[in-house]
């Protein structure tokens, strides 16, 4: 069987290479043209198979090569690295056949896809966001696969991702400080921008990083205070620090750490 697998694909290769892909495009026998799309693609021509997919795909609906032809198409988008529309693809594929031969394969790929395409977490991070939906969705749709732990790791580096954004504003806030401190308490941006990474993504690999960055957040707020705030606002200091040094007792920060509470500990006795 294998052998006659083989030598079907060499004489399509064949056919194809005597014939110019123009003529293959132009051809009426869909047959043909499917096979030569399979052809290109197995020497990856994945730009030529497309193309080839996408002139018969709609036309080979109802028959017994619906299925493959349509996971054929994205698997060429994903192969050339077209994400996007990779995950198109794969998404109208398990829509249409969501019980088919494919389905695990194509809701797996089809969240993979748009993770092969997410940005900087400087950038605007909408497909990270549909990225861990639609690899959940997957998950959710086949609970057993062995997929499932290439698709956690991929959620987890995504959730890290969007917790880098989230520290990178905290970030911000901290860095301007009372610059413009008419349009509000900078700090304090700092301190809940942080704290709502933390309650959202509670195990990222930033979490000490986070906490630090709170923990500065409040001895500057306590320093540059009004008299009358200064005195809650060092006791909020202490505290997040007796819980940073809780959670974190080897801390590289924590000679920081030591000097913002032994600044706060000094005022709160005053």
């Amino acid at each position: 069987m294998k052998k006659s697998i083989f030598i079907l694909v060499s004489l399509i290769m064949l056919l194809v290479s005597c014939d110019s892909y123009n003529k293959v495009l132009t051809t009426n026998n869909i047959d043909y043209k499917y096979e030569a799309a399979k052809a290109y693609y197995l020497e990856g021509e994945y730009v030529k198979a497309s193309q080839l997919l996408e002139s018969v795909v709609t036309l080979m609906k109802g028959s017994d090569k619906a299925e493959e032809s349509l996971i054929l198409l994205a698997k060429c988008y994903y192969d050339s690295e077209d994400y996007e529309t990779a995950s198109q693809y794969f998404k109208v594929y398990y829509t249409n056949f969501p019980r088919g031969e494919f389905a695990e394969y194509a809701r797996f790929h089809s969240g993979k896809s748009l993770y092969m395409d997410i940005t900087e977490p400087e950038l605007d991070q909408s497909d990270t966001y549909l990225a861990i939906s639609e690899l959940q969705l997957f998950m959710e749709y086949f609970p057993l696969s062995s997929l499932r732990p290439q698709a956690q790791e991929m959620i987890m580096t995504m959730h890290d991702l969007l917790v880098e954004k989230e520290f990178l504003s905290a970030q911000l806030y901290y860095d301007l400080g009372n610059f413009m401190a008419y349009r509000g308490n900078n700090y304090l941006a700092c301190i809940i921008t942080a704290q709502n990474a933390l309650k959202d993504y509670p195990y990222t690999r930033f979490r000490e990083d986070l906490s630090m960055l709170i923990l500065r957040a409040r001895y500057k707020m306590a320093f540059h205070s009004i008299e009358e705030k200064k005195l809650e606002r060092y006791r909020e200091t202490i505290d997040e620090y007796y819980a940073f040094k809780t959670e974190f007792p080897s801390s590289e920060y924590l000679d920081e750490a030591e000097r913002y509470f032994a600044e706060a500990k000094d005022f709160v006795k005053e």
